[in-house]
């Protein structure tokens, strides 16, 4: 959430490149997340994918990012975040373009450099849409099955597992729905107040 923040302050800009770029940026969300996800996979082979052939072109011996220590779940945090951010980015562009212009004109004209202007204009207007797409952010992320299961399907050693992928496999792979069934409602003590948090901002924001 903090770098969709940061890029969209890059891609309010009004140049006509850097819309056409916002269009290129977009395109992650709207691929179907099952190939894009798949391509990753493809990319951070160990044998033969692109990643580790970029490095070993550069004289870097890669890692072995879906079997060895930690490197799994980093592959699932990239496709993750590179499958969600444009969403997010889009949404702080249109928070930002809905920010009056004369409130910036204002700060100029008082002399406010461009981090005061952030601070004391940007910020508060953006910080309640910042935090209640966080909090979508977190469901969406406590949800996601496709990117874990495919990625690494829960390997090596079942380090990567997430709480919908866990619940899967003692449900689909050993046959044990009632522990599956188990291990995906644990997350209800974390979703229902998040999910309350979350109704909370949005009716304080849109009165009902």
């Amino acid at each position: 959430m903090l770098l969709a923040l940061w890029l969209s302050g890059f891609f309010v800009a009004p140049q006509r490149w850097i819309r056409w770029l916002s269009v290129i940026l977009f395109l992650p969300w709207a691929i179907p997340s099952v190939p894009a996800i798949l391509s990753f996979r493809w990319m951070f082979d160990s044998d033969w994918g692109l990643v580790n052939s970029v490095l070993l072109s550069m004289g870097v011996e890669g890692p072995q990012w879906l079997n060895q220590s930690y490197w799994p779940m980093v592959t699932v945090y990239i496709a993750h975040i590179w499958k969600f951010l444009p969403f997010w980015v889009i949404v702080m562009v249109a928070g930002r373009l809905a920010i009056r212009r004369d409130l910036y004109d204002a700060a100029a004209a008082d002399g406010a450099t461009a981090f005061q202007r952030y601070r004391y204009v940007t910020w508060p207007s953006l910080k309640n849409l910042y935090l209640i797409n966080t909090l979508v952010a977190t469901a969406w992320a406590l949800g996601d099955f496709n990117t874990t299961y495919l990625m690494t399907g829960g390997g090596p050693m079942d380090r990567t597992h997430t709480l919908m992928t866990l619940g899967f496999r003692y449900a689909f792979v050993l046959s044990d729905l009632k522990m599956g069934m188990a291990t995906v409602i644990t997350i209800l003590p974390l979703l229902i107040p998040l999910l309350w948090l979350l109704g909370r901002r949005v009716t304080r924001e849109v009165p009902l």
